[in-house]
């Protein structure tokens, strides 16, 4: 990347390497992290539709928090730095594309692009970025129809078949659910993921790209051990950028060598 951050020798002295690998427990951790929260979910919404309907408000906040989740499984599947096997790597992309709705395939090309193409015209996972904040939250399903042709135009066929592999497998699932099973809390589960699928652009993308170019700071990060803990460590977004073969688990650990090396990088917060 020619950007003057990454040509800094004091970020390029900074060692990384050893924070890549993965303990049993850390790897155990990272394939199931979302599992829990998509538990609780789904039985907070059942107590919401046979007890009372104020139970849906804790249902939805742990709804998103199973989708931050998961959307941290995937960052680290995009990059095979979840800790499995490449193969599968693959398959839990597909797991997850069913279970989060769209196809996370296709959300890996362009994220990939991302990387290579930062904050650029081409970038299409950035465009929320080049957006103010109420134009990134209104995006809608505009965003994830967006990613998903993006991957048809510029994928590899391995990869585009993939992803049609996994939409094929949403629809039959969905039909499964509002056709067949006729279960309330599938029918919500399915809703409230086509929702955050749909507001991806702003809570994804917006948040650690917003003000940002490609002259210099591509991306934004957080210091704050409260706020690193309830993000799951997702906003360490610069960091990520600079060195994205280091897991989510991680980086607050690199966030500690950049700040010694470079502490005028913190200026560049999410919030």
């Amino acid at each position: 990347m020619s950007l003057e951050i990454m040509r800094d020798p004091r970020v390029r002295s900074v060692q990384w390497r050893d924070l890549v690998d993965l303990h049993p427990l850390e790897v155990v951790k990272e394939v199931l992290i979302s599992a829990p929260f998509l538990a609780l979910s789904l039985y907070l919404a059942q107590l919401g539709f046979v007890r009372h309907w104020a139970w849906f408000i804790p249902a939805l906040a742990v709804s998103y928090i199973f989708f931050l989740t998961g959307l941290r499984q995937v960052h680290n599947a995009f990059h095979y730095v979840i800790g499995i096997p490449r193969w599968a790597t693959e398959w839990l992309m597909f797991v997850l594309s069913v279970v989060m709705t769209g196809s996370m395939h296709a959300v890996q090309i362009n994220h990939l692009e991302h990387h290579k193409h930062c904050m650029d015209d081409e970038d299409v996972e950035a465009m929320s970025a080049r957006m103010n904040w109420l134009q990134a939250l209104t995006l809608g399903p505009r965003f994830p129809y967006m990613l998903h042709r993006r991957a048809y135009e510029i994928g590899k066929p391995r990869l585009r078949r993939w992803v049609t592999f996994e939409l094929l497998a949403n629809a039959v699932w969905i039909a499964l659910v509002f056709g067949v099973f006729d279960l309330d809390i599938l029918k919500y589960h399915v809703i409230t993921m086509a929702v955050g699928q749909c507001f991806t652009g702003f809570f994804a993308v917006w948040t650690v790209h917003h003000h940002c170019d490609r002259s210099h700071y591509i991306a934004r990060t957080l210091r704050s051990t409260i706020k690193r803990l309830i993000s799951f460590n997702m906003f360490f977004h610069l960091e990520h950028h600079l060195y994205p073969a280091v897991p989510t688990c991680h980086l607050h650990q690199l966030a500690e060598r950049l700040d010694l090396a470079a502490p005028e990088l913190q200026s560049k917060r999410v919030f």
